[in-house]
Protein backbone atom coordinates (compact mmCIF):
# COMPACT_ATOMS: atom_id res chain seq x y z
CA UNK A 1 0.00 0.00 0.00
CA UNK A 2 1.44 3.37 -1.03
CA UNK A 3 2.27 5.81 1.75
CA UNK A 4 -0.07 8.77 2.09
CA UNK A 5 1.25 12.01 0.71
CA UNK A 6 1.87 14.94 3.03
CA UNK A 7 0.49 18.40 2.30
CA UNK A 8 1.52 21.49 4.22
CA UNK A 9 -0.98 24.36 4.16
CA UNK A 10 0.91 27.53 5.06
CA UNK A 11 -1.70 29.90 6.43
CA UNK A 12 -5.09 28.91 7.85
CA UNK A 13 -7.16 31.96 7.06
CA UNK A 14 -10.42 31.82 5.13
CA UNK A 15 -9.02 30.08 2.04
CA UNK A 16 -6.25 28.02 3.64
CA UNK A 17 -8.66 26.55 6.16
CA UNK A 18 -11.07 25.41 3.43
CA UNK A 19 -8.22 23.96 1.39
CA UNK A 20 -6.98 21.94 4.38
CA UNK A 21 -10.48 20.62 5.05
CA UNK A 22 -10.90 19.55 1.41
CA UNK A 23 -7.59 17.66 1.46
CA UNK A 24 -7.91 16.04 4.89
CA UNK A 25 -9.41 12.77 3.60
CA UNK A 26 -6.89 12.40 0.81
CA UNK A 27 -3.52 13.17 2.43
CA UNK A 28 -1.75 13.79 5.70
CA UNK A 29 -2.32 17.51 6.11
CA UNK A 30 -0.38 19.90 8.34
CA UNK A 31 -1.75 23.41 8.73
CA UNK A 32 0.51 26.20 9.99
CA UNK A 33 -0.98 29.42 11.38
CA UNK A 34 0.14 32.27 13.60
CA UNK A 35 -3.31 32.11 15.22
CA UNK A 36 -4.95 29.26 17.15
CA UNK A 37 -8.24 29.98 15.42
CA UNK A 38 -9.78 31.15 12.20
CA UNK A 39 -9.66 34.94 12.49
CA UNK A 40 -11.28 35.99 9.26
CA UNK A 41 -10.40 39.14 7.36
CA UNK A 42 -13.99 39.38 6.16
CA UNK A 43 -16.77 41.75 7.19
CA UNK A 44 -14.84 44.61 8.80
CA UNK A 45 -18.05 46.59 9.17
CA UNK A 46 -19.73 43.93 11.30
CA UNK A 47 -16.51 43.35 13.23
CA UNK A 48 -16.18 46.93 14.45
CA UNK A 49 -19.87 47.63 15.03
CA UNK A 50 -21.17 44.26 16.31
CA UNK A 51 -18.17 42.26 17.52
CA UNK A 52 -20.27 39.56 19.17
CA UNK A 53 -22.09 38.79 15.92
CA UNK A 54 -18.83 38.87 13.99
CA UNK A 55 -17.06 36.54 16.44
CA UNK A 56 -19.86 33.98 16.16
CA UNK A 57 -19.21 33.48 12.45
CA UNK A 58 -15.64 34.66 11.82
CA UNK A 59 -13.56 33.88 14.93
CA UNK A 60 -13.64 30.13 15.40
CA UNK A 61 -10.99 28.01 17.19
CA UNK A 62 -9.56 25.30 14.97
CA UNK A 63 -10.64 22.50 17.31
CA UNK A 64 -14.28 23.36 16.63
CA UNK A 65 -13.99 22.44 12.94
CA UNK A 66 -14.89 18.79 12.45
CA UNK A 67 -13.25 18.96 9.04
CA UNK A 68 -9.90 19.65 10.72
CA UNK A 69 -10.04 16.59 12.99
CA UNK A 70 -7.64 14.79 10.63
CA UNK A 71 -5.43 17.87 10.20
CA UNK A 72 -2.47 18.54 12.48
CA UNK A 73 -2.36 22.25 13.21
CA UNK A 74 0.83 24.03 14.25
CA UNK A 75 0.79 27.53 15.72
CA UNK A 76 3.92 29.20 14.43
CA UNK A 77 5.22 32.14 12.43
CA UNK A 78 6.58 31.03 9.07
CA UNK A 79 10.29 31.81 8.64
CA UNK A 80 11.34 30.09 5.41
CA UNK A 81 11.07 27.26 2.92
CA UNK A 82 13.67 25.00 1.30
CA UNK A 83 12.16 24.01 -2.02
CA UNK A 84 14.95 21.55 -2.79
CA UNK A 85 14.39 19.52 0.38
CA UNK A 86 10.65 20.38 0.33
CA UNK A 87 10.60 21.63 3.91
CA UNK A 88 8.81 24.58 5.52
CA UNK A 89 10.27 26.25 8.61
CA UNK A 90 8.58 28.20 11.39
CA UNK A 91 9.00 29.54 14.91
CA UNK A 92 6.57 28.90 17.75
CA UNK A 93 5.49 31.32 20.44
CA UNK A 94 8.15 29.91 22.77
CA UNK A 95 10.87 30.56 20.22
CA UNK A 96 11.28 26.89 19.29
CA UNK A 97 11.80 26.19 15.61
CA UNK A 98 9.68 23.77 13.61
CA UNK A 99 10.31 22.04 10.29
CA UNK A 100 7.60 20.33 8.23
CA UNK A 101 8.38 18.27 5.14
CA UNK A 102 5.87 18.19 2.30
CA UNK A 103 4.98 16.46 -0.93
CA UNK A 104 2.75 19.43 -1.80
CA UNK A 105 2.69 22.95 -0.39
CA UNK A 106 -0.22 25.39 -0.35
CA UNK A 107 0.82 29.02 0.17
CA UNK A 108 -2.22 30.79 1.62
CA UNK A 109 -0.68 33.33 3.99
CA UNK A 110 -2.89 36.20 2.79
CA UNK A 111 -2.09 39.87 3.22
CA UNK A 112 -1.58 42.41 5.98
CA UNK A 113 -4.28 45.09 5.87
CA UNK A 114 -5.02 47.61 8.60
CA UNK A 115 -5.36 46.70 12.24
CA UNK A 116 -7.74 43.85 11.44
CA UNK A 117 -5.48 41.66 9.29
CA UNK A 118 -2.10 41.16 10.91
CA UNK A 119 0.16 38.06 10.65
CA UNK A 120 1.34 38.29 14.26
CA UNK A 121 1.21 35.44 16.75
CA UNK A 122 -1.83 35.98 18.99
CA UNK A 123 -3.55 34.14 21.82
CA UNK A 124 -7.33 34.03 22.19
CA UNK A 125 -7.13 36.71 24.88
CA UNK A 126 -5.12 38.99 22.61
CA UNK A 127 -7.53 38.49 19.72
CA UNK A 128 -10.47 39.35 21.96
CA UNK A 129 -8.75 42.40 23.41
CA UNK A 130 -8.01 43.78 19.95
CA UNK A 131 -11.56 43.12 18.79
CA UNK A 132 -13.11 45.01 21.69
CA UNK A 133 -10.55 47.82 21.67
CA UNK A 134 -11.47 48.85 18.11
CA UNK A 135 -15.20 48.56 18.81
CA UNK A 136 -15.01 50.57 22.03
CA UNK A 137 -12.89 53.27 20.40
CA UNK A 138 -15.45 53.80 17.63
CA UNK A 139 -18.46 53.42 19.93
CA UNK A 140 -17.18 56.26 22.12
CA UNK A 141 -16.68 58.62 19.17
CA UNK A 142 -19.38 61.15 18.38
CA UNK A 143 -18.17 61.40 14.78
CA UNK A 144 -16.21 59.07 12.52
CA UNK A 145 -14.45 59.58 9.20
CA UNK A 146 -14.01 56.48 7.04
CA UNK A 147 -11.25 56.86 4.45
CA UNK A 148 -11.36 54.47 1.50
CA UNK A 149 -13.50 53.43 -1.42
CA UNK A 150 -13.36 49.64 -1.25
CA UNK A 151 -15.68 47.08 0.26
CA UNK A 152 -14.15 47.34 3.75
CA UNK A 153 -14.67 51.11 3.87
CA UNK A 154 -18.20 51.03 2.50
CA UNK A 155 -19.21 48.15 4.78
CA UNK A 156 -17.79 49.99 7.78
CA UNK A 157 -19.76 53.14 7.00
CA UNK A 158 -23.02 51.23 6.49
CA UNK A 159 -22.67 49.08 9.59
CA UNK A 160 -21.63 51.90 11.90
CA UNK A 161 -24.50 54.09 10.69
CA UNK A 162 -26.92 51.20 11.23
CA UNK A 163 -25.61 50.38 14.72
CA UNK A 164 -25.15 54.00 15.86
CA UNK A 165 -27.75 56.12 14.01
CA UNK A 166 -26.95 59.24 16.08
CA UNK A 167 -23.26 59.20 15.18
CA UNK A 168 -22.01 61.50 12.41
CA UNK A 169 -20.27 59.36 9.81
CA UNK A 170 -18.56 60.53 6.63
CA UNK A 171 -17.09 58.40 3.85
CA UNK A 172 -14.25 59.89 1.78
CA UNK A 173 -12.78 58.22 -1.31
CA UNK A 174 -10.55 59.36 -4.20
CA UNK A 175 -12.59 58.54 -7.31
CA UNK A 176 -15.93 59.66 -8.66
CA UNK A 177 -17.43 56.41 -7.41
CA UNK A 178 -16.52 53.89 -4.75
CA UNK A 179 -16.36 50.09 -5.12
CA UNK A 180 -14.12 50.07 -8.16
CA UNK A 181 -14.00 46.49 -9.42
CA UNK A 182 -17.72 45.97 -8.83
CA UNK A 183 -20.38 46.65 -11.43
CA UNK A 184 -21.48 50.32 -11.35
CA UNK A 185 -24.99 49.21 -10.37
CA UNK A 186 -23.56 47.94 -7.09
CA UNK A 187 -22.23 51.36 -6.08
CA UNK A 188 -25.46 53.04 -7.15
CA UNK A 189 -27.42 50.80 -4.81
CA UNK A 190 -25.00 51.12 -1.89
CA UNK A 191 -24.74 54.90 -2.32
CA UNK A 192 -28.52 55.13 -1.96
CA UNK A 193 -28.32 53.11 1.23
CA UNK A 194 -25.58 55.32 2.65
CA UNK A 195 -27.59 58.44 1.89
CA UNK A 196 -30.69 56.97 3.52
CA UNK A 197 -28.63 56.24 6.64
CA UNK A 198 -27.39 59.84 6.80
CA UNK A 199 -23.78 59.06 5.90
CA UNK A 200 -21.90 61.91 4.23
CA UNK A 201 -20.54 60.70 0.88
CA UNK A 202 -17.48 62.61 -0.36
CA UNK A 203 -15.97 61.56 -3.71
CA UNK A 204 -12.80 63.08 -5.13
CA UNK A 205 -10.86 63.13 -1.84
CA UNK A 206 -7.42 61.52 -1.82
CA UNK A 207 -5.93 61.50 1.67
CA UNK A 208 -2.46 62.44 2.77
CA UNK A 209 -1.32 59.27 4.51
CA UNK A 210 -0.17 59.74 8.09
CA UNK A 211 2.14 57.36 9.93
CA UNK A 212 -0.78 55.48 11.44
CA UNK A 213 -2.86 55.41 8.29
CA UNK A 214 -4.12 51.92 7.71
CA UNK A 215 -2.60 50.51 10.88
CA UNK A 216 -4.70 52.07 13.63
CA UNK A 217 -7.72 54.25 14.32
CA UNK A 218 -6.52 57.85 14.54
CA UNK A 219 -8.00 61.19 15.62
CA UNK A 220 -5.88 63.83 13.84
CA UNK A 221 -7.41 65.94 11.03
CA UNK A 222 -7.27 64.30 7.61
CA UNK A 223 -5.61 66.36 4.87
CA UNK A 224 -6.17 65.85 1.17
CA UNK A 225 -3.77 65.89 -1.77
CA UNK A 226 -6.75 66.90 -3.90
CA UNK A 227 -6.91 70.38 -2.36
CA UNK A 228 -9.98 70.29 -0.09
CA UNK A 229 -9.79 71.67 3.47
CA UNK A 230 -8.81 69.14 6.18
CA UNK A 231 -11.64 67.08 7.66
CA UNK A 232 -11.97 66.35 11.36
CA UNK A 233 -13.77 63.77 13.49
CA UNK A 234 -13.38 62.10 16.85
CA UNK A 235 -12.10 58.95 15.13
CA UNK A 236 -10.69 58.17 11.69
CA UNK A 237 -10.99 54.66 10.31
CA UNK A 238 -8.49 54.02 7.52
CA UNK A 239 -9.69 51.34 5.10
CA UNK A 240 -7.54 52.34 2.15
CA UNK A 241 -6.68 48.93 0.75
CA UNK A 242 -3.01 49.34 1.60
CA UNK A 243 -2.33 45.61 1.57
CA UNK A 244 1.04 43.94 1.90
CA UNK A 245 1.40 40.26 1.01
CA UNK A 246 2.65 38.03 3.82
CA UNK A 247 5.51 36.61 1.78
CA UNK A 248 8.64 37.67 3.67
CA UNK A 249 9.34 33.99 4.35
CA UNK A 250 9.44 33.03 0.67
CA UNK A 251 12.34 33.16 -1.84
CA UNK A 252 12.16 36.33 -3.97
CA UNK A 253 12.13 34.34 -7.21
CA UNK A 254 8.64 33.07 -6.37
CA UNK A 255 7.24 36.60 -6.19
CA UNK A 256 6.12 39.25 -8.65
CA UNK A 257 7.25 42.87 -8.49
CA UNK A 258 4.64 43.62 -5.79
CA UNK A 259 5.56 40.69 -3.55
CA UNK A 260 2.64 38.43 -4.44
CA UNK A 261 3.19 34.80 -5.39
CA UNK A 262 3.34 34.17 -9.13
CA UNK A 263 1.03 31.37 -10.25
CA UNK A 264 0.08 29.54 -13.43
CA UNK A 265 -3.56 29.29 -14.61
CA UNK A 266 -3.70 26.14 -12.44
CA UNK A 267 -2.63 28.22 -9.38
CA UNK A 268 0.68 26.34 -9.31
CA UNK A 269 3.94 28.21 -8.78
CA UNK A 270 5.83 28.13 -12.12
CA UNK A 271 8.82 25.82 -12.08
CA UNK A 272 7.91 24.20 -8.76
CA UNK A 273 5.68 21.19 -9.17
CA UNK A 274 3.40 20.57 -6.22
CA UNK A 275 3.70 24.12 -4.87
CA UNK A 276 0.48 26.11 -5.14
CA UNK A 277 -0.71 29.54 -3.98
CA UNK A 278 -4.29 30.63 -3.40
CA UNK A 279 -6.18 33.54 -1.91
CA UNK A 280 -5.12 37.16 -1.52
CA UNK A 281 -1.44 36.20 -1.60
CA UNK A 282 -1.65 34.69 -5.10
CA UNK A 283 -1.16 36.86 -8.19
CA UNK A 284 -3.86 34.96 -10.07
CA UNK A 285 -5.37 38.08 -11.67
CA UNK A 286 -5.46 41.85 -10.95
CA UNK A 287 -8.23 41.36 -8.35
CA UNK A 288 -6.51 38.29 -6.80
CA UNK A 289 -9.96 36.76 -6.96
CA UNK A 290 -9.07 33.18 -5.98
CA UNK A 291 -9.70 34.39 -2.43
CA UNK A 292 -13.41 34.67 -3.13
CA UNK A 293 -14.21 32.27 -5.95
CA UNK A 294 -13.59 28.78 -4.61
CA UNK A 295 -9.90 28.80 -5.32
CA UNK A 296 -9.63 26.38 -2.38
CA UNK A 297 -11.64 23.78 -4.29
CA UNK A 298 -9.48 24.15 -7.39
CA UNK A 299 -6.19 23.85 -5.50
CA UNK A 300 -7.40 20.82 -3.54
CA UNK A 301 -8.49 19.15 -6.79
CA UNK A 302 -5.19 19.95 -8.52
CA UNK A 303 -3.09 18.59 -5.67
CA UNK A 304 -5.02 15.32 -5.75
CA UNK A 305 -4.71 15.29 -9.55
CA UNK A 306 -0.96 15.83 -9.37
CA UNK A 307 -0.56 12.99 -6.90
CA UNK A 308 -2.40 10.60 -9.24
CA UNK A 309 -1.09 11.86 -12.59
CA UNK A 310 -4.37 13.37 -13.75
CA UNK A 311 -4.90 16.62 -15.60
CA UNK A 312 -5.02 19.85 -13.60
CA UNK A 313 -7.89 22.30 -13.90
CA UNK A 314 -7.45 25.98 -14.71
CA UNK A 315 -8.76 28.86 -12.64
CA UNK A 316 -11.33 31.11 -14.30
CA UNK A 317 -11.77 34.62 -12.97
CA UNK A 318 -15.24 36.17 -12.60
CA UNK A 319 -14.26 39.49 -14.23
CA UNK A 320 -15.90 41.64 -11.55
CA UNK A 321 -16.08 41.43 -7.80
CA UNK A 322 -19.28 40.07 -6.33
CA UNK A 323 -20.77 38.82 -3.06
CA UNK A 324 -22.09 40.29 0.16
CA UNK A 325 -20.83 43.80 0.85
CA UNK A 326 -22.22 44.73 4.25
CA UNK A 327 -22.70 41.34 5.91
CA UNK A 328 -25.68 39.90 7.72
CA UNK A 329 -28.19 42.56 8.78
CA UNK A 330 -31.44 42.48 10.73
CA UNK A 331 -33.38 42.15 7.47
CA UNK A 332 -31.18 39.39 6.04
CA UNK A 333 -28.22 39.14 3.69
CA UNK A 334 -27.95 41.05 0.42
CA UNK A 335 -25.74 39.44 -2.22
CA UNK A 336 -24.52 41.28 -5.31
CA UNK A 337 -23.92 39.43 -8.57
CA UNK A 338 -21.12 40.30 -11.04
CA UNK A 339 -23.81 42.06 -13.11
CA UNK A 340 -24.49 44.46 -10.24
CA UNK A 341 -27.94 43.03 -9.61
CA UNK A 342 -28.69 41.96 -6.05
CA UNK A 343 -30.89 39.48 -4.27
CA UNK A 344 -31.74 39.32 -0.59
CA UNK A 345 -31.87 36.23 1.58
CA UNK A 346 -34.40 36.82 4.39
CA UNK A 347 -33.12 36.79 7.96
CA UNK A 348 -34.85 33.52 8.84
CA UNK A 349 -33.17 31.70 5.95
CA UNK A 350 -29.74 33.08 6.87
CA UNK A 351 -30.01 31.97 10.49
CA UNK A 352 -31.77 28.64 9.90
CA UNK A 353 -30.44 27.49 6.52
CA UNK A 354 -27.49 29.46 5.13
CA UNK A 355 -25.19 29.68 8.16
CA UNK A 356 -25.91 26.34 9.87
CA UNK A 357 -26.48 24.31 6.70
CA UNK A 358 -24.64 25.77 3.74
CA UNK A 359 -21.74 27.36 5.63
CA UNK A 360 -21.05 25.37 8.80
CA UNK A 361 -21.90 21.95 7.30
CA UNK A 362 -21.58 22.49 3.56
CA UNK A 363 -18.37 24.53 3.46
CA UNK A 364 -16.70 23.67 6.75
CA UNK A 365 -17.96 20.05 7.08
CA UNK A 366 -19.31 20.74 10.56
CA UNK A 367 -18.59 23.27 13.31
CA UNK A 368 -19.00 22.35 16.95
CA UNK A 369 -21.08 24.76 19.03
CA UNK A 370 -19.28 27.30 21.17
CA UNK A 371 -18.89 31.08 21.08
CA UNK A 372 -15.40 32.46 21.88
CA UNK A 373 -16.93 35.54 23.54
CA UNK A 374 -19.06 33.54 25.96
Amino acid sequence: MAARKRVVVAGLGDVGLLTAIRLAKHADVVGISAKSALVSGQELGVRISRPGDWARDYWIPFDRFRGLDRVRTVQATLTGVDLASRTVFGRGGDGATTAEEFDALVISTGVTNGFWRQPTMESADEIGAGLHAAHNRLAAAGSVIVVGGGAAAVSSAVNMATTWPDKRIDLYFPGEAALVGYHPRTWDRIRGRLTALGVGVHPGHRAVLSNGAGHEITSEPVSWTTGQPPATADAVLWAIGKVRPNTDWLPPELLDEHGFVRVSPELEVPGHRGVFAVGDVAASDPLRSSARNRGDSLVAHNIRAEFTGRRLRTYRTPGRRWGSLVGIQADGLEVFLPTGHAFRLPAWSVQRVVMPGLVRWGMYRGVRANDPLR
